[in-house]
């Protein structure tokens, strides 16, 4: 993401962009943790640690997408969680950033039950 001020180039990268959205996700209540979208992407998280593990950015012109992969709280109630995480992580990076996200999609991956000790 890129943009122009008086004093020059602002360059935001989809890295960073993905760190804020991944902490906003995190967050949010009922979300256990973030997944990758595929095998592929599991293993290589378990090789090298990332911290936007789970989240991809993808920009178009002024606009920012992002794609949440989410492991949720087993009894909540799903659409709430998934509602509030995207408005959480869209609130999150239009303010840190001050670009506007044109959608911000969850994928729940899995439910997790937590540990009633």
């Amino acid at each position: 993401m890129t943009g122009n001020s008086q004093l020059g180039r602002i360059t935001v990268s989809p890295r960073a962009i993905s760190s804020i959205a991944s902490r906003a996700a995190l967050q949010s209540y009922g979300v256990v943790g973030l997944t990758a979208k595929n095998l592929f992407d599991g293993i290589a998280h378990a090789l090298v640690r990332d911290p936007a593990h789970g989240v991809e950015v993808r920009s178009y012109e002024d606009c920012i997408v992002i794609d949440l992969y989410v492991v949720i709280e087993y009894g909540t109630r799903v659409s709430s969680v998934a509602t509030s995480v995207a408005n959480a992580v869209r609130y999150q990076v239009e303010r840190i950033i001050g670009t506007p996200v044109a959608a911000v999609n969850v994928h729940v991956q899995d439910l997790r039950v937590s540990d009633t000790d």
